[in-house]
């Protein structure tokens, strides 16, 4: 026996089609407004304290639970500052709040909101001397925001040292001393590389850190060389070569780690590989 097709759902999935369609189409010349973000001002501190019945800390998670619920993915410029100043006076109630120099380093950096967020994570890094993120994201800021390896450096050996575990401490102390091949100033990071090799307590370690040191020297005394022949010769070298047959240097230096230097187009002596940094 054949059943018969039940036509009347049929005609209602169509018909249903039909209008959703049909307001697609009308929707399309329809300004939309973008709805408000849910952080709208920052409240002066003794307000929130007052309204915490004078509890700071309570004030302080009441910010935080602010930060926590807007949706940021609608806000707009000048509404991030206004997250940075609540997360900011968040920190200053209570420095110590975990979740708030979470949420900061992960959102408002990323936002044109870094001033904030180092405050916010500075103060964490005093009132949590035992954890080891807050310095470690304020390290990774001043590297990737502001390119600036020797701060960097320093703020991430504090990190390592928050660790408790030696492995994990090296790999964090091997990244500082890496950090500084991208210095400018190659004097000071070899310095430095070498005051942690000093302090280092495996010797294998120690060992590493002074063949940093000495590739970070023998660079610097490369690129000394090279901007002196670009005064001499008005042009800059070519190669390393260059550098050799001018007089300028006895030899070219042996790099610890195999990798040797080269040349950029720029005529400024760098590591030859990536891979040796």
């Amino acid at each position: 026996m054949r059943h018969r097709l039940p036509l009347l759902p049929l005609l209602l999935m169509l018909v249903g089609g039909l209008v959703f369609w049909l307001a697609q189409e009308g929707l399309r010349g329809v300004t939309r407004f973008r709805p408000k973000a849910e952080i709208e001002v920052a409240l002066p501190v003794f307000v929130q304290v007052a309204m915490a019945g004078g509890d700071r800390y309570l004030a302080a998670s009441w910010s935080v639970i602010r930060a926590l619920v807007t949706e940021t993915s609608r806000m707009a410029r000048e509404e991030y500052e206004i997250l940075g100043q609540v997360q900011k006076d968040a920190s200053w109630l209570n420095p110590a709040h975990e979740d708030n120099y979470y949420i900061a380093a992960a959102i408002l950096p990323w936002e044109g909101q870094l001033e904030p967020t180092q405050v916010i994570l500075r103060r964490a890094t005093r009132a949590r001397f035992f954890d080891y993120q807050p310095p470690f994201y304020y390290a990774f800021n001043l590297v990737h925001f502001k390119g600036d390896v020797l701060a960097a450096s320093e703020w991430l050996q504090q990190a390592a040292e928050k660790l408790p575990d030696p492995e994990e401490r090296l790999i964090l102390q091997n990244f500082a001393a890496r950090w500084l091949d991208r210095s400018q100033d190659l004097d000071t990071a070899a310095r430095i590389v070498e005051a942690m090799a000093a302090q280092a307590k495996r010797k294998d370690f120690a060992d590493y850190l002074r063949k940093r040191a000495k590739r970070l020297r023998d660079l610097a005394v490369l690129r000394r060389a090279a901007a002196v022949y670009v005064q001499a010769q008005g042009k800059p070298a070519g190669s390393l070569n260059d550098l050799l047959r001018s007089g300028l240097l006895e030899k070219l230096p042996v790099d610890p780690f195999g990798f040797g230097y080269a040349i950029d187009a720029e005529g400024v002596p760098i590591f030859s590989s990536a891979a040796g940094q």
